[in-house]
């Protein structure tokens, strides 16, 4: 296998100058205050006339393509680049410095293709698509144009931890988004590569959706749970116990990323209160409700809610389970009670009034319905 090398020694030494003066990636996770929440590729859409830099800055961790953050690839095909264009990474670092001064705990993660790519990737007849017995290109998925790389290919997966590397490097970004993720021999082979490349200290979050990988998860310091299925009380078992499973078992410091799909629509507020705060109480991690993937519009589009407002501070104890059912955690400027799918709707008596975000209502005695959730804020 050829050697990884160093896309740029001066552009290593400008990224290190540029970045000189920022927290570390520890210390931005730390300094978050809750709710705190993703974006997956797509915007929240509903934020008319707010600028496009400050919707993105309300969210503590954001990953897309390097060309979302300014960063052009070295080669026309972006499967055969090594590098990004020196003019790029200086933009590039202009954009990601406006961010981090309008969120200083603001995370970035670039998504680095591996498992399957639009057909401009690659040259068409490279070795690197993957084909099938009858040596036809196989398709990524139902829904896209996308079509399978070869990541049994060793060589492949060489270059793209050489691609992981350079996104690092570049300054620009905290690590990388690796989509498809499950347990197998070749992703094993990736993911060492690719944390081989990046060091030690840069990120990497990778798509098992509602699934664990223990094969890999030393190598990763996050899931993105891209939740497909939430409607039944065995779905939101199987994510409740993947999210606490990853909270415990992957690398630190960690970042899981925890999203629902709407059922009906943007306005099913229980869902969204469920999913925001199953992530409160079982997951220092971040969350997000979002589209449905087979809607027309890009996949991940979302609202941003006032239930997300950072009106919690940061917690001060892990969550637990109550008597109840329910989940609750203390935060420093309240408490969050997740009710979980098939417990009973609960009546809760605290000792003092406070105020509901859900509600509005200021009282000693809240209600929460099965499948919800709310933020119990403490009165000044």
């Amino acid at each position: 296998m050829m050697a990884l090398r160093i896309v740029c020694a001066c552009a290593v030494v400008a990224a290190a100058a540029a970045n000189a003066d920022e927290q570390t990636v520890a210390q931005r996770l730390a300094a978050r205050t809750f709710p705190s929440i993703f974006q997956a590729w797509s915007p929240a859409d509903n934020l008319s006339g707010e600028d496009e830099i400050t919707t993105l800055a309300r969210h503590d961790l954001v990953f897309h393509g390097a060309g979302f953050f300014g960063l052009q690839w070295n080669n026309s095909f972006e499967g055969l680049a090594d590098g990004f264009k020196p003019d790029s990474i200086v933009e590039a670092r202009t954009k990601r410095q406006e961010l981090l001064k309008k969120n200083p705990a603001m995370i970035m993660l670039a998504e680095i293709r591996y498992r399957d790519a639009d057909r401009t990737f690659l040259p068409k007849n490279h070795a690197w698509w993957r084909r099938g017995a009858d040596g036809k290109l196989e398709a990524g998925w139902d829904e896209g144009d996308y079509i399978q790389l070869d990541f049994s290919n060793a060589a492949f997966r060489n270059h793209v931890a050489i691609q992981a590397r350079a996104a690092v490097e570049s300054g620009v970004v905290d690590g990388v988004l690796l989509d498809w993720w499950v347990d197998d021999d070749d992703r094993l082979s990736l993911v060492k590569a690719i944390r081989n490349a990046i060091g030690p200290d840069a990120l990497i979050l990778a798509n098992a959706n509602a699934g664990t990988t223990p094969l890999t998860a030393p190598f990763i310091n996050g899931y993105f749970m891209e939740c497909d299925h939430s409607a039944t009380v065995e779905d939101w078992d199987k994510i409740r116990t993947s999210l606490r499973w990853a909270e415990k078992n992957l690398r630190e410091p960690r970042i899981n990323c925890l999203e629902t799909w709407y059922h009906k629509s943007r306005d099913d507020l229980t869902l969204m209160r469920a999913t925001t705060t199953l992530s409160l109480t079982h997951s220092d991690g971040m969350c997000l409700f979002s589209d449905p993937n087979p809607l027309p519009t890009s996949d991940h589009l979302h609202n941003w809610y006032d239930f997300w407002s950072k009106s919690l501070g940061k917690p001060v104890r892990a969550g637990a389970m109550q008597p109840d059912g329910t989940w609750k955690r203390a935060f420093e400027n309240g408490t969050v009670i997740h009710n979980p799918k098939g417990n009973r709707p609960v009546t809760l008596l605290f000792p003092q009034r406070v105020r509901s975000l859900a509600t509005g209502r200021t009282a000693k005695t809240h209600q929460v319905g099965d499948c919800d959730g709310d933020l119990f804020l403490t009165l000044p």
